[in-house]
């Protein structure tokens, strides 16, 4: 089939819509644990999972099977009018991996849809709850949701916004709890951006009967680089919200299913949510799916009142997906993949600290198979290379050249400058294949800063 395909595949030689434009594309034929194969025999060690999304590995039958099997039986019904094994056991699972009270779930096809549903679900709850006016919704700058209307109205990335500005939502932002970047580096309980004081000032200050929600990523995605908030952050931010009636939204679509060494990376704050939101890893990649766990008592109300949430799709609770979803969180228990993310997720950032000795190489943070590295120019001021640079497309581009996979994201220093990469490999990565990084690591770096002067 792929012999009438070129080794790389560019616009517009080909019918694809590509997502770069003015790149070519090797053309991937095989999968297997941490590497990638394109159709010339040359490998790739897949350092961040594709988009973060690869937990298991490439190549597990089990999951391939599962889906088939599923496939074979029934492969599609309207959730409207009928509901199916997999989705039914699937739910229950994620039930069992939750906080007490988070148990309804409704299955979409990827993170945005989920973020979606629960901004939207979250507007209904108190609309159905006689209180509508709340309406407002607070996320954190920097931050990412997706890229649908109402997520990226709640992402606070200038460069995406910019051209669909006039149909956004006005979503109130507060500065994230970014410590590299935040004058406290962390270390002041009483900093509003690291505390969460922020919050309770912009719930006062806009009035709390008309905030319906605050999102926020648990540990940050690629726009904060795997920034960590401490402990007391996210507590604080429950007993905010409880404090002002305003709905927590977790959106762990990146850093959940067990990337951060726990299943969900909100356990180790001691706190449930009132949506917990999954994509990505939730299937390994196997299948597109991801997941809005609500609380029931949220979901008790639209029961008693218009009796459905208004939010749905063509595809939700897709019997193959689920199934490939089910598989998948078996795949991880039966294999203790999550404790392996963990221990493993120890040495990965012990390796990567070596990387600090790089006058470009400004911090180096995250939690388990999560890590985020970010480049400066500066590394006593912080100060970011300029945009027109282009470090972190350069530094991909050459690591891509070298043999290694990786994820970028730029401007999260002001809005605009900023480069940064991120690092989550699949969860059976080898103590070998950690060391293999960062070899791959140095040699992308001095070739981009070559490429750069």
């Amino acid at each position: 089939m792929t012999k009438s395909i070129k080794s790389e595949c560019r616009y517009p030689d080909s019918s694809v819509l590509y997502r770069r434009l003015k790149r070519s594309f090797p053309l991937i034929v095989r999968g297997e644990g941490c590497w990638l194969y394109d159709d010339t025999g040359r490998r790739y060690l897949d350092a961040c999972s594709g988009a973060l999304v690869c937990n298991l590995g490439h190549g597990v039958s089990e999951i391939a099977k599962a889906m088939g099997e599923q496939a074979g039986r029934i492969a599609y019904v309207n959730g409207t009018a009928f509901t199916n094994e997999p989705v039914e056991a699937l739910a229950a699972e994620l039930a069992g991996l939750c906080p007490k009270g988070l148990n309804k779930t409704l299955f979409m096809c990827n993170g945005g849809d989920a973020v979606e549903a629960a901004l939207k679900i979250s507007i209904q709850y108190w609309v159905e709850s006689g209180k509508p006016l709340k309406r407002k919704i607070i996320a954190l700058n920097p931050g990412y949701h997706g890229n649908t209307l109402l997520a990226m109205s709640a992402s606070a990335r200038p460069h995406y916004r910019a051209m669909f500005k006039d149909w956004l939502v006005d979503v109130r932002t507060i500065p994230a709890p970014y410590a590299y970047r935040c004058a406290c580096r962390g270390e002041k309980k009483d900093c509003p951006a690291c505390g969460a004081g922020a919050l309770e000032e912009v719930i006062r200050r806009e009035g709390p009967d008309t905030v319906a929600a605050f999102i926020a990523e648990p540990v940050g995605g690629s726009s904060t680089g795997a920034s960590v908030p401490g402990n007391d952050y996210f507590r604080n931010v429950r007993s905010i919200c409880d404090r002002y009636g305003v709905l927590f939204i977790a959106d762990e679509v990146m850093v959940g299913a067990g990337r951060t060494g726990t299943w969900s990376a909100l356990e180790p704050c001691g706190v449930a949510p009132d949506f917990l939101l999954f994509g990505k890893g939730i299937t390994g990649g196997y299948a597109p799916l991801s997941a809005m766990v609500a609380s029931e008592r949220i979901v008790d109300v639209l029961a008693r009142g218009s009796g459905a949430p208004l939010h749905n799709q063509t595809f939700s609770q897709h019997p193959v997906s689920c199934a490939a979803g089910l598989a998948a969180l078996r795949y991880l228990k039966t294999h203790a993949l999550i404790e392996r993310c963990a221990r493993m997720g120890r040495l990965l950032h012990e390796s990567l600290q070596k990387l600090l000795e790089h006058p470009h190489v400004g911090d180096v943070r995250g939690r388990g198979l999560f890590a985020g590295v970010e480049f400066v120019k500066d590394k006593s001021t912080r100060t970011p290379f300029p945009r027109r640079l282009r470090l972190a497309e350069t530094f991909t581009e050459a690591a891509q050249a070298a043999g290694l996979v990786v994820w970028p994201n730029t401007g999260q220093a002001n809005g605009t400058d900023g480069d940064l990469v991120m690092i989550g490999p699949p969860f059976v990565i080898t103590e070998d294949e950690i060391s293999e990084i960062v070899r791959l690591f140095r040699i992308a770096l001095e070739t981009t800063i070559e490429t750069i002067k």
